[in-house]
């Protein structure tokens, strides 16, 4: 059900940005921060609402993506071909971060059933949460991505 109540809201929306001839957006990270966020919601604002990661025109930091922007995801089965992915592939993510479940999965489907497992690693950074991956240059861990792409893009 919430399926095809997600599809008939996205519809319902698509027709009145399409006579406004603007795009609702889906509202950025929280601003001012509830005392009762969740970690991750912590985590986005202490990235996107500081000057560590707050830009003028990042959704993010400001008023979101559109709410229809993401429709195709509805109708498609985002994973199930991953399997048949030739090319090597690391995939790095926080071990604390709330998203981590959606790497390890990725790198599951990737890998079972398939005739090119060999070339995927999943590494995950202890410790780290989502964001911290995106500028704490102490623990990306850029050596292992050089090893990596040294060693699968020849």
């Amino acid at each position: 059900m919430y399926r095809k109540n997600r599809l008939l809201s996205c519809n319902t929306q698509r027709t009145e940005d399409y006579k406004t001839g603007t795009y609702k957006r889906a509202g950025g990270v929280v601003d001012p921060l509830p005392e009762d966020a969740p970690f991750f919601i912590k985590d986005y604002y202490d990235y996107y609402k500081t000057n560590r990661g707050y830009h003028k025109r990042s959704l993010n930091s400001n008023d979101g993506w559109n709410v229809t922007g993401t429709m195709s995801f509805l109708n498609q089965p985002i994973l199930h071909y991953t399997n048949e992915i030739r090319s090597a592939v690391l995939v790095i993510h926080g071990e604390k971060a709330h998203s981590c479940y959606m790497s390890k999965d990725a790198f599951k489907y990737m890998t079972e059933n398939s005739n090119y497992k060999d070339n995927k690693e999943l590494m995950i950074i202890p410790d780290a949460v989502h964001t911290d991956l995106y500028d704490k240059v102490d623990i990306i861990p850029f050596d292992k991505m050089e090893e990596f792409f040294k060693e699968n893009l020849k």
